[in-house]
């Protein structure tokens, strides 16, 4: 197979690349997510613990020590901020997950390069499913939390998945933007955490938005975690519906994002072999 072999760009071929390697994406998923915790005496249980530890110390330090509230009522437990805040957490972590290791995807992957025929426009995907996986892992000890601490689940909650489908649209776009830069531009992997280290603090994770200065929002909803943390909540915390028509708008941006990110990826893999 020729490197240099222009490859299609339509969101037809897309979904015909994926529809055709799904057993290979599930399989190299699958293996990416043990592969964290090869050796390890737990192994996959680390997976569930890491979340419920850092529940835990998040519990502790916003209800005990800082006797942090949200501010939705008077009703509010000590407890209720550390949930509040655990979904921004989580939100960013999908995001920060996806992001950072995306300019190394293709970087660690030299041999599918080179040497085999492979569909290289699927590693960002098995990165996304990875990421995925884990931010599962922690909505179910959210989940759990919530009943332990209120007695009961708002119904809203089978919303979730499609409150973080466009927000995995608009990731997956820039991740296959990123690895193809992190071939040609190896700061990119250093510039990213910063800059989703900035978007943490730059987003309602540890503040409510109404807690801002409203001369400084414009910034904050510039931020593309805002929204979907902001509706996370609604549907996971406060059993609302979420903005059908603002989630509405968001899809149609990230996929105009995610197919941007595809055809970059497909118009300069041809030089990722003579750059590796």
């Amino acid at each position: 197979m020729n490197p240099h072999t222009p490859q299609p760009v339509s969101l037809l071929s897309l979904g015909k690349s994926l529809w055709l390697h799904r057993g290979l994406i599930k399989q190299m998923a699958w293996r990416e997510i043990i592969g964290r915790y090869k050796g390890s005496v737990m192994g996959l249980f680390w997976s569930f613990i890491n979340p419920v530890l850092m529940l835990a110390v998040y519990t502790f330090v916003f209800s005990v020590v800082f006797k942090a509230k949200w501010g939705v009522g008077s009703e509010e437990s000590k407890t209720s901020f550390a949930l509040v805040l655990f979904v921004g957490l989580i939100v960013h972590g999908l995001l920060a997950e996806v992001l950072n290791r995306a300019p190394s995807l293709i970087l660690s992957n030299v041999n599918y390069v080179k040497k085999v025929i492979f569909p290289l426009e699927i590693l960002p995907v098995i990165n996304l499913l990875a990421a995925f996986f884990h931010s599962v892992i922690s909505l179910v000890v959210l989940l759990i939390a919530y009943v332990a601490i209120n007695g009961y689940l708002p119904w809203t909650i089978i919303l979730i998945p499609i409150v973080l489908l466009p927000l995995a649209t608009l990731v997956l776009g820039l991740a296959w933007m990123l690895a193809s830069l992190g071939v040609f531009i190896r700061d990119i992997g250093q510039t990213i955490g910063i800059i989703t280290t900035v978007m943490l603090f730059m987003a309602p994770v540890f503040f409510p938005l109404s807690a801002m200065p409203e001369k400084y929002h414009p910034f904050i909803l510039a931020n593309p975690l805002t929204f979907i943390i902001e509706q996370s909540r609604e549907v996971l915390i406060f059993g609302h519906l979420p903005n059908w028509s603002g989630l509405g708008i968001y899809m149609l941006i990230a996929s105009a994002v995610a197919w941007s990110g595809y055809i970059w990826f497909q118009k300069t893999r041809k030089g990722f072999a003579d750059v590796l």
